[in-house]
């Protein structure tokens, strides 16, 4: 069982990760919250034999949950699980690299890990966020409210020469390119540039029964396994390795197929 403490080097506040939901996705809970106190609101005002009654308290039971369990999940996945430490990762990549990339969309929390747990390692951290490919506000928000250091780069053009990287970790970053084309795209590059032998680990949240029971409607910001597979496929990037940390998360490991 991995422990749950912080990688070397590493330090969060509490409730960091939950926290930085509310805040960067502050309008959908506002507009749950908004419906909720709405649906109250009208159940005190019809009668009690109205036919819609039933339906207002259905509605105002599924937002409370959703509001609740949406972030009871979020501050289980982010702040108490395992994932955050990044002990996970250097057993779950199951290489030793020398050069690595992150690719991130604005929100960096893993390059300072991954220099603590890949010490002999050369790294580099790239931004590749594209307003037009990546249409929610929410990730507007938070390169708003976050520091923004490190180099930009076009998802469609990676600033490395092909076969030249050992490891390439993309955390919660892919899935904020909404169209499955520019999926694709990415993932050609991640071919690209992955050595022979070297190794991609892309932890997502899943488009499923679970993260639909604890987000709602708004499991759909994410995509399916399914959906995953397709674009590695379509990149030649096998899938050596799947594992969970949580319920919610799922971790690929992909390898460049000859």
């Amino acid at each position: 069982m991995l422990a749950p403490v912080t990688a070397p080097g590493v330090r969060r506040e509490a409730c960091q990760g939950v926290r930085q939901i509310v805040m960067f996705n502050w309008p959908r809970y506002a507009l749950a919250a908004a419906v909720l106190a709405g649906a109250l609101l009208a159940v005190q005002r019809v009668p009690d034999g109205w036919r819609g009654r039933d339906a207002l308290f259905a509605g105002a039971g599924l937002a409370s949950f959703w509001i609740a369990a949406s972030l009871a999940v979020s501050w289980f996945v982010y702040d108490r699980s395992p994932l955050m430490t990044a002990r996970w990762i250097p057993g779950t990549l199951g290489i030793k690299p020398n050069t690595w990339l992150n690719l991130h969309a604005g929100l960096d929390e893993w390059t300072s890990a991954l220099h603590a747990l890949l010490p002999e390692s050369r790294g580099r951290t790239l931004d590749i966020f594209d307003r037009p490919a990546m249409g929610e506000s929410s990730i507007s928000r938070a390169r708003h409210d976050v520091q923004r250091r490190s180099e930009h780069a076009d998802f469609r053009h990676l600033p490395a020469a092909s076969g030249t990287i050992d490891a390439l970790f993309l955390f919660f970053c892919a899935h904020e390119l909404r169209a499955h084309a520019a999926r694709c795209e990415l993932f050609e590059e991640v071919s690209r540039v992955v050595a022979s032998g070297g190794r991609a680990v892309v932890v997502e949240q899943l488009r499923d029964w679970r993260n639909f029971i604890a987000f709602g409607p708004g499991f759909l910001h994410f995509h399916s396994a399914g959906a995953w597979r397709r674009c590695f496929a379509h990149a030649r990037l096998l899938t050596v390795a799947e594992s969970s940390v949580t319920p919610f998360v799922r971790v690929f490991v992909l390898e460049k197929q000859p």
